[in-house]
């Protein structure tokens, strides 16, 4: 299995503006628009016109920016989850059942999380008592 990297032109921007966006620098350039924008004001006559420029920009800029992070989000999302489900699958003794849990119905997570809030609470039990909580117990259901 040879994975080979995205050649999407859609993803490859949004992982280019998602970084991009997230810098301090394009932060102080968002600011240094405003301050310019607020600056303006006087020269306008704070306008409607004017307080549309603005109105109207962070809309756009926040709308398309809303796709191109949530886009890499996912994908960051379904890169971590693969991670995860390889390290269950190498490790000796652990559930296989939980890989690609992601893609269970509501009730059936529930379930299974309830199996691991039991074990939980019996770990912590044992500590109180002294005992050690390293052990590999299996899962109630």
């Amino acid at each position: 299995m040879r994975p080979t990297k995205s050649t999407s032109w859609f993803s490859h921007f949004a992982k280019l503006t998602a970084r991009a966006t997230g810098r301090p620098a394009t932060f102080a350039v968002a600011v240094a628009i405003i301050i310019a924008w607020a600056l303006t004001g006087p020269l306008f006559g704070y306008s409607d016109t004017w307080q549309l420029v603005i109105n109207t920009g962070t809309t756009i800029v926040t709308f398309l920016m809303v796709f191109l992070i949530q886009n890499t989000q996912n994908r960051d999302s379904e890169a971590m989850q693969v991670k995860l489900d390889e390290l269950i699958r190498a490790v000796v003794g652990a559930h296989n059942v939980l890989l690609d849990l992601e893609e269970l119905e509501e009730k059936d997570l529930d379930r299974i999380r309830a199996g691991y809030e039991k074990l939980a609470e019996r770990a912590r039990q044992e500590l109180r008592l002294g005992k050690v909580d390293t052990d590999c117990p299996d899962i109630e259901d």
